[in-house]
């Protein structure tokens, strides 16, 4: 039997993630997947990042993953999405060249120290309880032992394509599915259940008919993903945009209980924020159209791949629905479109490193844990072959807090809340996402990524470079100041009250650009452009951070407040029965945790923590 540190089950982007991060740090790591040549796969859109997604892979990146480079290598148009808002909401995506992404992911992998890579199917798991030795066993009939495992089975577990009212088994379309492991999975009693995703038709962009689509091009200065990135290494390109109308809805309508979703044949729920073609004519029967990105999937591919149309609907009605969008009225379907429904484990069984309470050692991470998309699945993936590998070395890695990265809000809300729906990552579920800009991701992680040994030297130097510029930078705009009337002069409006202000103060103000602050102080416009922007990004929101720190200690204080597992919710008066219900289900171990629950009030809050208040008191006073 050999034996490895840690052995990382599923090669999609939840694996390779875990596999490289394991590597770093230090531990011997072995990647097990059914068909090598598929580590890196996109299954479904050509694209990464997007709004919340895109804070996802910087922080992947700044602690030195491999999805921001690859994306960067691969991508074949970059756009900001919400350029005209604040930094904080504003988020980096790329349209993907597909195989391009894929070998940059296996190059990263050959390539990474302390790491083998398997083409296997693990069947079987031995797990030992007390956490010391696991095992797993392979359709071959071997064994492999590991102190620490790492399961990424995405949508492979138990997996089951549709299409219309036929069913087929596989984790997508041309692979087969893991039956056996998660038949395995089932004997560990552990809360279950089924989810779907979906994918629309893929096209043959020779048949399309390009001359009376609106064009989209990607920004003239593209924002890159890592942040050891400077410009796209691959030929940029634009995607078509069209649009649905009455006729397609229409055709959808008449032909709805075809569909694998409507005709009964799922029963996994889907992601309410990327709906089929099927949902949106459902739900949105106002709407006389949905528009349709047509995005490449590559530059030496004439495949297209129609963003706004998922679809379950048998072969037949996709393509007499597809033909009825302006500019596919003769389009070929390379491939149709598909549902796919597969097992998940309920994340309230795990630990906020990913691990899973019940059985230390093995850890889940991606879609296994209710979430949907490539960079919620690979920041997991991160997080959890990080944890393996302390554990299976016998180092601690602290895990990530929701006050300091996307990562950390994320599992923190999977691990307290559980899923009802595919989980997707938005700004909006950051209480302090003034503060987790996309902008600030290095600043925020990749000295934490160093202190856990995660983080390598090349890229340590790297930051600790920008990091000396930007020190530099304040120190210049602190040093000189300007009196109301001298920034009057320049444009910007204050108060006439005679107080001068710093330059860092200035970068603040409304009006204020770098290029303004540069000319008041020419050692500021001597500097290169990244420090002067980034420098102009954080003195913009310094005043909402130092805020939010304050918040943030308000809530790290109620994360210190333990609720007690004997706690008798029952005796709480003036709490509904409901709540006291979810809490007695949901056992919160602190007072954070507490506040997640659906329904949770800041009174019911208040009633817990002074019970709690009340409890010690006795306790003390009876002592």
């Amino acid at each position: 039997m050999k034996h490895y540190d840690v052995v990382v089950i599923g090669g999609g982007h939840a694996g390779a993630e875990a596999a490289a991060a394991s590597a770093r740090m230090g531990a011997s790591t072995l990647l097990v997947t059914m068909r090598k040549a598929s580590i890196g796969v996109m299954s479904c859109n050509p694209a990464i990042g997007g709004l919340g997604k895109g804070h996802l892979v910087r922080e992947i990146d700044a602690l030195d993953g491999i999805m921001g480079k690859a994306a960067d290598y691969a991508g074949i148009q970059f756009r900001l999405l919400n350029r005209r808002k604040g930094p904080a909401v504003q988020g980096p995506r790329t349209q993907a060249d597909r195989r391009r992404y894929q070998s940059a992911i296996q190059r990263f992998l050959d390539e990474q120290r302390n790491l083998s890579i398997l083409e296997g199917e693990v069947v079987d798991l031995k797990l030992d309880p007390n956490g010391a030795t696991h095992a797993v066993a392979l359709a071959d009939e071997s064994w492999i032992s590991a102190k620490s495992i790492v399961l990424t089975a995405g949508t492979f577990l138990n997996g089951v394509i549709h299409i219309g009212d036929q069913k087929k088994v596989g984790g997508r379309i041309g692979d087969q599915s893991s039956v056996r492991l998660a038949h395995r999975l089932a004997d560990l009693a552990l809360v279950q259940g089924r989810l779907k995703t979906g994918t629309p038709p893929r096209l043959d962009g020779r048949t399309i008919d390009w001359s009376v689509l609106d064009m989209q091009p990607g920004d003239d200065k593209p924002t890159m993903f890592s942040f050891m990135s400077t410009t796209p290494v691959a030929r940029q390109v634009s995607c078509g945009i069209t649009a649905t109308n009455e006729e397609t809805h229409d055709i959808v309508r008449e032909n709805i209980g075809r569909s694998a979703m409507y005709g009964g044949h799922i029963g996994g729920v889907g992601p309410r924020y990327c709906p089929s073609i099927e949902d949106k004519v459902v739900r949105f029967s106002d709407k006389s159209e949905h528009q349709v990105f047509l995005e490449p999937e590559g530059l030496d591919d004439e495949t297209i791949y129609p963003n706004g149309i998922s679809t379950s609907l048998p072969e037949d009605v996709q393509e007499l629905y597809v033909r009825t969008i302006r500019g596919l009225e003769h389009v070929k379907i390379l491939q149709p479109g598909y549902a796919i429904e597969y097992d998940f484990f309920d994340p309230r069984g795990l630990t906020l490193g990913l691990e899973l309470r019940s059985m230390p050692g093995l850890f889940f991470a991606g879609q296994i844990n209710g979430t949907t998309g490539y960079e919620e699945a690979a920041a997991q993936g991160l997080l959890a072959g990080a944890g393996a590998a302390a554990r299976a070395t016998e180092r601690n890695f602290a895990p990530l807090s929701r006050t300091t990265c996307y990562i950390g809000v994320m599992v923190d809300d999977l691990v307290s809340r559980g899923v009802t729906e595919p989980y997707r990552m938005f700004t909006s579920r950051a209480e302090y996402r003034l503060t987790l800009r996309a902008d600030n991701a290095d600043q925020r992680l990749t000295r934490l990524g160093v202190k856990e040994g995660l983080v390598g030297e090349e890229r340590a130097r790297v930051f600790e470079e920008k990091a000396d510029r930007l020190d530099h930078a304040r120190t210049i705009l602190e040093g000189v100041t300007f009196t109301p009337t001298e920034l009057l002069a320049r444009g910007l409006v204050t108060s006439q009250d005679g107080v001068r202000r710093t330059g860092y103060q200035i970068l603040a103000f409304p009006q204020a650009t770098p290029e303004i602050i540069g000319d008041l102080s020419p050692q500021f416009a001597a500097l290169d452009e990244e420090t002067r922007v980034q420098t102009f990004r954080d003195a913009l929101y310094v005043q909402y951070i130092d805020r939010q720190r304050r918040d943030i200690a308000g809530l790290q204080r109620d994360e210190g407040v333990e609720i007690p597992e004997t706690m008798d919710y029952a005796v709480l008066a003036g709490m509904s029965s409901e709540l006291k219900a979810k809490l007695l289900k949901l056992r919160p171990r602190n007072l954070s945790q507490a506040g997640k629950i659906e329904g949770m009030t800041p009174a019911a809050l208040t009633l817990i923590l002074a019970h709690i208040r009340r409890s010690e008191k006795n306790r003390a006073y009876s002592g």
